[in-house]
């Protein structure tokens, strides 16, 4: 069975966040830069287990930008992944990133695509669902409990309010929430390895896009907490009618 896991790199948490080209482009100056937590912490550890299960396959790792994202890739090697693939290209957009993907699954026979739930920069949960379609296969989202038996597959998913329990049919593609795995630490061992194992590096495929990014920008700036007497529900229905604007 081919897992193919996909990998971004995203800020680490407690990053500065900024903009430059008059709002247009993030500013990566001085800013660390980590595995998206969902993809490696879920996604790419069940699809590790899973093959360790099984007892065969292969897990694939794949990401699409530029060389500095390597020692991302690297870490997933490092973790237990079997191969690695970066498609040589810069993040442009959700289509960019998933047509390259899909692209590669196509060619390589993929079984299942993982994903995390989402990035922690972009939190758009957009790619998982264009992979799905470019492929013309089942997409489950926010997984939390996978099993295998043959080529069908019992996902447990998280929904508003509860839990829904599909089966499925490989191929498909699922996007990993919390509780699908527990996080790995890749041990020293692991680590040499990855130094030594080949990344394959492939050019991405064209695109024609349809969308640009117009501006970002930043919240405004959470205000200090108010701390009321309980008594005086009279001064607390005020703010919240005339400050909160929630009554």
């Amino acid at each position: 069975m081919n897992l193919l896991v996909c990998i971004s790199k995203t800020p680490e948490t407690t990053a500065k966040i900024a903009f430059k080209e008059n709002d247009t482009q993030f500013d990566t100056d001085g800013v660390q830069f980590i595995m998206n937590p969902y993809d490696e912490w879920y996604a790419l550890v069940r699809a590790i287990e899973l093959k360790e299960q099984l007892g065969t396959g292969k897990v694939i790792a794949i990401n699409v930008g530029p060389p500095s994202n390597d020692i991302v890739i690297r870490k997933a090697l490092a973790i237990g992944a079997d191969e690695a693939v970066r498609v040589n290209g810069e993040e442009k957009s959700a289509t960019f990133v998933s047509k390259q993907i899909a692209n590669y699954a196509k060619e390589n026979n993929i079984d299942i695509v993982f994903l995390g739930k989402e990035t922690i920069d972009y939190n758009g949960s957009l790619v998982g669902g264009m992979i799905s379609e470019l492929l013309d296969v089942p997409f489950l989202s926010y997984a939390s409990n996978l099993e295998m038996e043959g080529d069908t597959a019992t996902v447990t998913c998280d929904i508003e309010g509860g839990e829904e329990i599909l089966k499925v049919k490989t191929p498909f593609v699922i996007s990993a929430a919390k509780g699908l795995a527990e996080q790995r630490i890749p041990n020293m061992r692991g680590i040499m390895m990855a130094k030594r194992k080949p990344l394959v590096v492939i050019d991405p495929v064209e695109v024609t896009e349809n969308e640009a990014i117009a501006s970002y920008s930043i919240p405004d700036s959470k205000s200090g907490v108010k701390l009321l007497d309980p008594e005086n529900m009279d001064e607390l229905v005020r703010l919240l009618h005339e400050e909160a604007k929630v009554i």
